[in-house]
């Protein structure tokens, strides 16, 4: 009985001390990509309460970031890079989807029409660009049925907490602007053009490229007066999707952008001139012809949804 009691007392000590340490400590995983000998990494983000949006003394600031209020936010996996043009092209080439999109609910985008990468890099770490919200999450389909594991993109509440990553200032990194170069591919010093993932220094939850490089797709319709219907200590929640194309919400800004455009409370959204000269008809669900600084990066629930729940999330913002 006593070394009964003994184990025990062992067993829940050593649950508390693990406890402790996940709680202290993030974690990173490895995803392999079936079909390919190509992998990402995840961070572990701990879930969290924060401000979203900037307060009104803010350098720079634009009207739809605000009034801050304070959202909760579950914890989440997220690629600590953007998704690169190597990984998208696993999905793009794999000859077991589908390039007719009304014949089967996992498809590949359709050819690109013109270069994309118009010269700026491809494969070799290249993050991919070009593409709609609607192929950004194709390609979490995509995932969810080669892994069993349920990827999407991230709400602005969980983009932008992610981002912070603790902080509340104009940057991850404080407040001056000069430090920028140091963490993000702008205006100032990108050549006008994006650049390989992961070469700046990251937040400090280990997050590359969250500023600058390329703006990245979230889940969310963009509505300019969001903040002010959000009730404060809100639980953040994924909401059904609007059935309009734009304008969809991005964050990050990219290599396009000067430093004030960076910050990190900083709105994007859609706009059909993003597509003008797509020479198809009807356009392209799948690529952007003015695109060329838009991209993506991934996020995994912790707590996984069901599948009835995935498969509802897919009809809900694929249509399928």
């Amino acid at each position: 009985m006593k070394q009964l009691l003994l184990t025990a007392c062992s067993c829940f000590l050593l649950l508390l001390l693990q406890a402790q340490n996940s709680s202290s400590k993030q974690l990173s995983r490895i995803q392999q990509i079936p079909g390919s000998s190509l992998s990402f990494k995840l961070q572990s983000i701990p879930a969290g309460t924060f401000l979203i949006g900037s307060p009104a003394s803010e350098k720079n600031r634009e009207i739809a970031e605000g009034p801050q209020k304070k959202v909760q936010i579950a914890a989440f996996w997220m690629g600590v890079y953007e998704v690169t043009r190597d990984e998208f092209d696993v999905f793009l080439k794999d000859d077991q989807t589908s390039q007719n999109i009304d014949l089967d609910a996992i498809t590949r985008p359709s050819a690109q029409y013109v270069d994309f990468s118009l010269g700026m890099g491809k494969e070799g770490g290249y993050p991919a660009n070009s593409m709609s919200q609607f192929g950004a999450l194709m390609y979490c389909k995509w995932l969810y049925q080669k892994t069993g594991i349920f990827f999407r993109l991230p709400t602005e509440a969980e983009w932008e907490y992610a981002c912070r990553a603790g902080t509340n200032t104009t940057y991850y990194f404080g407040n001056d602007s000069k430090q920028l170069p140091q963490y993000a591919w702008y205006l100032d010093n990108s050549d006008e053009k994006y650049q390989k993932v992961g070469l700046k220094k990251p937040n400090a939850w280990g997050l590359y490229d969250m500023l600058g490089n390329l703006m990245e797709w979230t889940l969310d319709h963009y509505e300019p007066e969001h903040y002010k219907e959000l009730a404060d200590n809100t639980v953040e929640k994924i909401i059904v999707a609007k059935a309009a194309k734009y304008p969809k919400a991005l964050r990050g800004g990219s290599f396009e952008e000067a430093s004030e455009a960076l910050r990190v409370a900083a709105r994007y959204h859609s706009d059909p001139s993003w597509n003008k000269r797509d020479p198809q008809i009807p356009k392209s669900k799948w690529w952007l012809t003015e695109g060329k600084n838009v991209g993506f990066r991934l996020l995994q629930p912790v707590e996984q949804p069901t599948a009835a729940a995935i498969n509802q999330f897919f009809i809900n913002y694929l249509g399928k």
